[in-house]
């Protein structure tokens, strides 16, 4: 594990507005290379610019040409050793369409109980064990000894629930490997693991998930075992979510203004998840229809207001630009698609028609910087950068707003969205409601990815009963033939932990001709495009307030990293630049600290 933060650079400083450059690359306890820099203006406590990085090329788009279509989920889902499930289910969606074939109804509960069991598990142990420690005792004994001094003195509201008397007490349970919520988040994650493996084999990347359904035999003993853990969850997360709501609370309570913290105009995008296999065909001339009904909501929430559900709409509204990338454009190269399967026309920045052009130079943060391209959605009249909220924000934001999920154990309300969790061994019956909240920042990012847990949890109480009323049923096939066809496009839309995920594909002489998945950290990461606009991490880091109360020379950049680390970032896969000679940058902050917390 390596931490490094270079000194704040004197020379760096503008000598007209007195800004400090300071740089974290690469940023720790998340996944792949990421790099932020940024420029300080410590005489006000603001952070004045910022500028998001990414130094690794991957390339899935130049190789996944000429493959046999039926291996790309298992090409794809070696995209990421997190959410690889993910990409692999998403690429089963478009060969689905491709093919045009329907799974059949079990097959499809059992690929919901599986991505249901990768958002608990992935959401739990980036939320506890590594975001965190960005609030845990340690840190912020570290960075605002005065605002651990107050947590020591204030009560939690919802002791009863949780078991910890202060806050000081919940921050003291996050230490890393000392912590005892640390530790037992841990534990759950192992549990989650198990659920995942149960459904689709093997974590992540599956062996038994395939376009036209599963290879999974379904009998009441697997889902047993899978229900057993489940109810484990459940209680675990009646604990979970009233601890993480007495600690942000008081984040704001005791940092009055910390709400400007990652703060951003809301633009948020929600690709959809967990399909209905009672409404879902996975024909792209019914997409509207079934993709509404998605036991999560695709939206697109512009100003706090929901744009559009319809699938086909965000579609044709991707966009991808370059800008700040090192890519050459494809303006002058072939247009795959020129309209889609209803004949709407489909621009040459679409994914189905984006062709891969490095171009390997120099980072220079004033021109090109990142291997990160700038996917954007045009709403008839800007290319908007969204963000996804890390996930769980975008998601819980358009559910709520269009009001379409109402399944008992979850209802979305038009404002809010209902979550119901039944009785377990050692709690009765507990209900929660996430509200919209007032604000697109780091910590109602964090605070969503707790709810979203409890959503999944409930999400796959619900599937887990319908795929055991198809087996008493004796309805226990799970896999479904079908032929590849010399010509198709197609799509694939869903959620991955982080958020929006679609793999687009093009399919000619039986081949692929052109493939492009745009997960959700391309979308976060983005960094300033073609028209000017800045990403979502940049635009969030840039102007926020510094409250961190050390000076420049013991600055860790705190406010900083909890803004980047709520979106959740992946960057697959990680690389350490080489600066030449052995040069030892100097180590200012390890985020873990050791086993001892020292």
């Amino acid at each position: 594990m390596t931490s490094t933060i270079p000194m704040p650079s004197r020379s760096g400083a503008d000598n007209n507005n007195n800004l400090v450059e300071m740089a974290w690359d690469p940023i720790t306890r998340i996944v792949g290379s990421l790099g932020i820099y940024t420029k300080i203006d410590f005489a006000n406590n603001q952070v004045v610019e910022c500028k998001s990085t990414s130094s690794i090329f991957r390339g899935y788009s130049i190789f996944m040409k000429g493959k046999d279509p039926r291996d790309a989920h298992f090409i794809t889902s070696r995209i990421c050793g997190i959410c690889g499930d993910n990409h692999a289910t998403c690429s089963c969606y478009a060969q689905n369409m491709a093919y045009g074939v329907k799974p059949p109804n079990l097959g499809e509960w059992i690929v919901n109980l599986g991505e249901a069991a990768e958002y608990m598990f992935d959401h739990n142990i980036f939320q506890e064990n590594l975001v965190g420690v960005d609030y845990c005792e340690k840190m912020v004994s570290e960075t605002n000894p005065g605002v651990l001094a107050k947590a020591e003195n204030t009560r939690a509201p919802h002791e009863g629930e949780h078991g910890y008397r202060t806050i000081a007490d919940i921050m003291r349970s996050l230490n890393p490997f000392t912590g005892e919520f640390y530790r037992e988040a841990l534990q759950v994650s192992r549990a989650t693991r198990e659920m995942f493996c149960l459904m689709e084999g093997r974590h992540v990347h599956p062996s038994t998930l395939y376009p036209g359904g599963v290879g999974t035999v379904a009998t009441i003993q697997l889902m047993t075992d899978y229900i057993t853990r489940l109810m484990r969850y459940v209680e675990f997360m009646k604990k979970v979510v009233p601890m993480h709501d007495d600690l942000f609370d008081f984040f704001y309570e005791a940092l009055p203004g910390y709400e400007q913290v990652g703060l951003r105009r809301t633009l948020l995008g929600c690709w959809g998840s967990l399909q209905d296999p009672d409404y879902c065909n996975f024909e792209y001339k019914d997409m509207t229809e079934w993709g509404r009904k998605m036991f999560v909501t695709p939206g697109v929430v512009v100003d706090g207001n929901l744009v559009t559900t319809d699938l086909v709409r965000i579609n044709l509204g991707i966009r991808i630009m370059l800008g700040s990338s090192y890519y050459e454009d494809w303006e002058d190269q072939e247009m795959f698609v020129t309209h889609d399967p209803l004949g709407n026309p489909v621009d040459r920045r679409h994914p189905w028609n984006q062709h891969t052009n490095p171009r390997p130079q120099k980072r220079d943060l004033a021109e090109k910087y990142s291997w990160v391209m700038s996917p954007r959605w045009f709403d008839g009249q800007n290319n908007l950068a969204l963000d996804t909220g890390g996930g769980p924000l975008a998601r819980l934001w358009a559910t709520a707003l269009a009001g379409l999920v109402d399944i008992g154990y979850i209802k979305s309300t038009g404002t809010s969205v209902q979550i119901n969790l039944p009785k377990t061994a050692l709690k009765g019956p507990v209900s929660f409601e996430w509200n919209i909240p007032q604000w697109s920042n780091t910590l109602e990012r964090n605070r969503a990815r707790t709810y979203f847990q409890a959503y999944a949890a409930a999400a796959a109480l619900h599937f887990a009963e319908k795929a055991l009323e198809e087996i008493r049923a004796g309805h226990t096939k799970t896999w479904e033939t079908f032929e590849v066809p010399d010509e198709a496009i197609s799509c694939g839309f869903t959620e991955a932990v982080r958020g929006v995920l679609s793999h687009h594909m093009v399919i000619r002489d039986g081949k692929i001709a052109n493939y492009h998945p745009y997960p959700p950290t391309p979308w976060n990461a983005s960094p300033t495009d073609s028209a000017g606009v800045a990403g979502p991490y940049e635009d969030a880091v840039q102007g926020q307030p510094i409250f961190e109360e050390n000076d420049r020379e013991h600055f860790k950049g705190i406010d900083i990293m909890r803004t980047v680390r709520s979106f959740d970032p992946c960057l697959p896969c990680g690389v350490h630049m080489y600066l030449g000679n052995g040069q030892t940058l100097e180590t200012m902050h390890s985020p873990t600290q050791t086993l001892t917390g020292e």
